[in-house]
């Protein structure tokens, strides 16, 4: 049975898609079978792999609503392993829809359901919002992953997302579990990025991944090419963090990867050294 993980934080900017696109991306590069889905009516995850989203026929947005099954919306990608349901314009109507039909929460997890055994993870991105679609995402999954951007008011938004994270476990979805905190953008060569760690570490503990994401300019410019970072600049300080946190992930849920695996136990100096690399 595969695992479903929602990528969500409703404030936008954090790095939410990029981590849906270069994490499964990695997994799919490790031999996992991905799915991702594109639950932001934006359709950045869309785009950022590389489909045109003026030529979209089947999307999320049909199968959600029942129109269709999940599985007439698979689109394959130029990374073997790795499929995506695209989203499209017609999603961002699709909470006014939902609202008045009978089991709104669970319509994702519907939709899902017949799939987890056809992939070994399913990974969500979530509109930067706690609407309808958030919260169909965090009743469909097993967990959640938050990425948070090392900046001064990163810890401020949490609160609410933890609390809507607790609302759903408690009356939707009992066995949700918070998968872990990801720290990105960070810029060691800020005493911000240094004492937003250390807080976030103080507050959150062993929830927070070893693996940091630097500040880079190739994660930025990777999905106006329609490229998740692996394929656009494998050899990027983004790409090898993005590697890692693929390799901490699969440990993390007892899975095994080759020996030759990078140490997702980054110490902080690797981390400061790579972000001054990604930089200039």
């Amino acid at each position: 049975m595969g695992k479903i993980i929602t990528i969500c934080n409703q404030k936008g900017g954090v790095g939410k898609t990029t981590t849906t696109l270069s994490l499964s991306a990695y997994l799919a590069e490790l031999g996992k079978k991905v799915l991702v889905v594109d639950a932001d009516p934006q359709g950045n995850a869309s785009s950022g792999i590389g489909i045109d989203k003026t030529k979209i026929e089947k999307s999320l947005y049909q199968a959600i609503i029942g129109e269709i099954p999940l599985s007439e919306t698979f689109k394959t990608t130029e990374i073997t392993n790795l499929t995506i349901v695209p989203s499209s314009s017609d999603l961002s109507g699709a909470e006014i829809e939902m609202v008045t039909m009978s089991g709104r929460e669970a319509l994702l997890k519907k939709a899902l359901n017949p799939h987890k055994a056809d992939f070994d993870f399913i990974i969500i991105d979530c509109p930067p919002s706690l609407g309808l679609l958030t919260i169909n995402s965090l009743v469909a999954s097993d967990s959640v992953l938050i990425p948070i951007q090392c900046e001064y008011y990163a810890l401020e938004g949490l609160s609410q997302l933890i609390k809507t994270i607790n609302l759903v476990r408690d009356r939707l979805n009992s066995t949700l579990k918070i998968e872990g905190i990801l720290l990105t953008m960070a810029d060691y060569r800020t005493n911000l990025t240094r004492e937003v760690i250390d807080e976030a570490r103080s507050y959150f503990g062993d929830k927070i991944f070893k693996t940091i994401i630097p500040r880079s300019v190739r994660l930025g410019e990777a999905p106006s090419f329609g490229k998740p970072i692996s394929v656009y600049d494998k050899h990027s300080a983004g790409a090898k963090r993005y590697e890692e946190l693929a390799k901490e992930l699969l440990l993390l849920n007892g899975q095994s990867v080759e020996d030759n695996a990078p140490d997702p136990n980054i110490e902080p100096e690797q981390v400061e050294k790579a972000t001054v690399e990604s930089v200039t």
